[in-house]
């Protein structure tokens, strides 16, 4: 093997003026964490949907885990971006989410009502996010969050609604 393949990744100093990049790749891995959770919960109850509002239901959840996909590679990338590693491993990601699996399947109006408990927190986190962007001089990090959160917010409420 030549000495290029054996290149393992590390955290890196970048300079570009950010401050304390450890604690906002931190911060950035929980919402790369909480991400793939919720895109995975999303893509379940997605499959496991049943009853009147199936239809209605499928299809907003078909276009929020899509809409989440690249999100999630956007956190990670910008965590490498400020000279740090991103997660990798399924058990840190596990660990690091606010995102929790519910016991048992539940009815559709659980699953919708779950989902929208799920982007309220994961955008209550992106707001902490912002504030600790804002505190170290990070304005593209601030920026990402605040739009992750503006999509975390309207998913949040669209559930909400379906669900009344």
């Amino acid at each position: 093997m030549t000495e290029q393949m054996k290149v393992v990744p590390k955290a890196e100093k970048v300079d570009t003026g950010v401050e304390n990049a450890k604690g906002l790749a931190g911060a950035l891995s929980g919402a790369v964490a909480d991400t793939y959770r919720l895109i995975f919960k999303t893509h379940a109850y997605h499959w496991n949907v049943e009853g009147p509002l199936f239809y209605s239901v499928h299809h907003l959840t078909d276009a929020q885990y899509n809409e989440m996909f690249p999100a999630a590679d956007e956190l990670a990338e910008r965590i490498r971006a400020i000279g740090q590693l991103a997660p990798h491993a399924l058990a840190e990601v596990m660990k690091l989410s606010v995102v929790k699996d519910l016991t048992s399947l539940p009815s559709t109006l659980e699953m919708v009502e779950d989902l929208a408990q799920d982007h309220a927190a994961v955008a209550v986190r992106f707001h902490e996010l912002i504030k600790l962007a804002d505190d170290n001089n990070d304005p593209v990090t601030a920026d990402l969050a605040t739009r992750r959160s503006a999509f975390h917010e309207q998913a949040a409420w669209m559930l909400r609604a379906t669900a009344k």
